[in-house]
């Protein structure tokens, strides 16, 4: 069982940069693979980005959509993942949500692999 909790989303002008993290708790953080996932509205929701363990080598996937620009990284120590955002444009607007899979070590990127779910932060960017 892990509790997520995201935070650091807010209002940013189109081309400007933000920092969500996302606060784990409960065990064995280290294990578990995690992501980034994103919903604006009227949307489905859609895979953002993923990191593995650190037995997977930390391996990361992005959707192409933020392929040079958003970076996942996670401290284990701290039990925290973030996703650095650059560079943002009026769609990424939406919900961002982490998520983490108990079962899958690797860089997944379909949200029925993902067993535990963030309640969200909100990113509205504007132009």
């Amino acid at each position: 069982q892990v509790d997520l909790v995201e935070s650091g989303g807010g209002l940013v002008q189109a081309g400007g940069s933000l920092r969500l993290s996302c606060a784990a708790s409960g065990r064995s953080f280290g294990s578990y693979g995690l992501g980034w996932f994103r919903q604006g509205s009227g949307k489905e929701r859609e895979f953002v980005a993923a990191i593995g363990t650190t037995w997977s080598g930390g391996i990361t996937n992005y959707a192409d959509f933020v392929k040079g620009r958003f970076t996942v990284s996670r401290d284990n120590a701290k039990e925290i993942m973030y996703l650095e955002m650059n560079s943002l444009n009026p769609d990424d607007t939406g919900v961002y949500y982490c998520a983490a899979s108990g079962q899958f070590e690797g860089a997944v990127k379909m949200a029925w692999q993902f067993n535990y779910w963030g309640q969200g932060t909100q990113v509205t960017v504007v132009s």
